[in-house]
């Protein structure tokens, strides 16, 4: 009974002993082809590159996958790369990612059913300061 009690702790401690070596192995993937490297053709990485700038890191969140580092950012740009090079628009790219990964991608929001109200709110609050605004100089008079 006992020695089974030591093989079992043993195993466990081999296990937690390859859990790191795991997380290793997996960071240690390469990056896609075209995450760090530009197509030949300099007007279709113009159009890339255009297009990764508008674009949000969803790791960062506060760059774009031009400029981020992030390894998702870095598949991200293969993909646009990819596909600017297979002949599709830009705005065909952005729909896809947005489909993807939803509209917080694109830093070039669209009024939508879901975002409406992101447009709506500010204007419904500039108009009551300006309504507030309005009615206290007009009572001064």
């Amino acid at each position: 009974m006992r020695g089974g009690g030591i093989l079992a702790a043993l195993a466990a401690l081999a296990a937690l002993a390859l859990v790191p070596v795991l997380a290793a192995a997996q960071q240690d993937m390469p990056p896609a082809p075209y995450a760090y490297r530009q197509l030949d053709d300099p007007a279709q990485e113009a159009e890339a590159q255009a297009l990764m700038e508008t674009l949000r890191c969803l790791k960062c969140q506060s760059q774009s996958i031009a400029d981020s580092d992030a390894p998702m950012a870095g598949d991200m740009r293969h993909q646009v790369r990819t596909r600017i090079a297979a002949g599709e628009e830009p705005e065909e790219i952005r729909a896809w990612l947005v489909r993807r990964y939803g509209d917080y991608v694109s830093y070039a929001p669209v009024i939508g059913e879901t975002t409406w109200p992101l447009f709506a709110v500010p204007l419904a609050l500039l108009l009551v300061a300006g309504a507030i605004l309005w009615r206290r100089l007009r009572g001064a008079r």
